[in-house]
């Protein structure tokens, strides 16, 4: 008597995982889901270091001093800080010295130049106060009126571009995540089929013994859920480990001149405890779509092919 196919014998499961075609659709998972945990974790990134800046910019208002020949600067500086100090909501207004002016220069015209001959205008920086939101149409006003020549920047263009910019990054890292994810879906789906023709003979004995369309899905996304979670948490862990690790090189060349431009950009390149939540979350959402479409590409199988 010819002995009966491995996946009709008894304990033999509807849906293997353990064959080539599985550990594949793992692997294929594992990689959806490390680059789909990147893009969040890029994103996140890029939203928290866009809050830092413009919190950052938002308490610093600027008021610029251009030279004017026939009135002293000095006196210029000092009424003007003077009148800032006055507005409610200012905690400070720090005048910038001449030698402090030239010395913002150097970086764009080099050092050792002689600076007396050029109309370098003068800064005063201003702190706000924690949550303060001044109203500086009076000062503005005042410095028109007694500071010819001042003019006050809240910074409000600079924060609407770095906001628009800071949005659209983390759009498009958006994007990507779903992207990713709908790739996992299709491989799952392809996946499920080539499954389900394989165990065509098992599905017929199950539907004669009495199973019903319900309980074959089930086991699909059962046994597709497994293998998606299997696939996702290796991706999820290998996602974890470079930003972990990304992060300790950050912290490693803090003391460098390409560690300050990047503590500049990113902050301390941490993404914090949301960041890795949502990367656990992303694992878990790859390894349910896993079972989902596995479920519905079953049902949507049988019906159509009337097994």
């Amino acid at each position: 008597m010819r002995p009966l196919p491995a996946t009709l014998r008894r304990g033999a499961p509807l849906v293997p995982v353990d064959t080539t075609g599985g550990r594949a659709l793992a692997a294929v998972i594992g990689i959806l889901t490390f680059l789909a945990a990147l893009c969040a974790g890029g994103a996140e990134l890029v939203a928290a270091s866009s809050a830092e800046w413009r919190a950052a910019v938002t308490r610093e208002v600027t008021i610029q001093i251009r030279p004017n020949a026939q009135r002293p600067i000095e006196a210029d500086v000092e009424r003007a800080a003077a009148l800032a100090r006055a507005v409610p909501g200012v905690e400070s207004a720090q005048p910038f010295t001449q030698a402090d002016s030239e010395r913002l220069l150097e970086p764009w015209l080099g050092t050792g130049l002689d600076f007396s001959d050029l109309p370098v205008p003068r800064l005063i920086v201003l702190q706000l106060a924690d949550e303060a939101r001044p109203d500086f149409t009076e000062l503005r006003e005042q410095l028109r009126n007694q500071v010819p020549g001042a003019s006050l920047d809240d910074h409000a263009l600079w924060v609407s571009r770095l906001s628009t910019m800071a949005n659209t990054v983390v759009g498009i890292g958006l994007a990507l995540v779903a992207l990713v994810l709908a790739a996992a879906a299709l491989a799952v789906i392809f996946a499920t089929r080539g499954a389900m023709a394989g165990s065509r003979e098992v599905v017929e004995v199950l539907h004669f013994v009495g199973a019903n369309d319900d309980y074959i899905a089930r086991e699909f996304q059962r046994r597709f859920f497994r293998l998606g979670l299997r696939g996702s948490i290796v991706g999820a862990a290998a996602a974890l480990l470079l930003t972990i690790l990304f992060g300790l090189l950050a912290q490693a060349w803090r003391a460098s001149p390409a560690g300050d431009q990047i503590e500049a950009l990113f902050g301390s390149f941490s993404i914090g405890w949301r960041g890795y939540a949502i990367i656990v979350l992303i694992a878990f959402m790859v390894s349910a779509i896993a079972g989902i479409v596995s479920r519905v590409t079953v049902r949507r199988f049988l019906s159509d092919n009337g097994v």
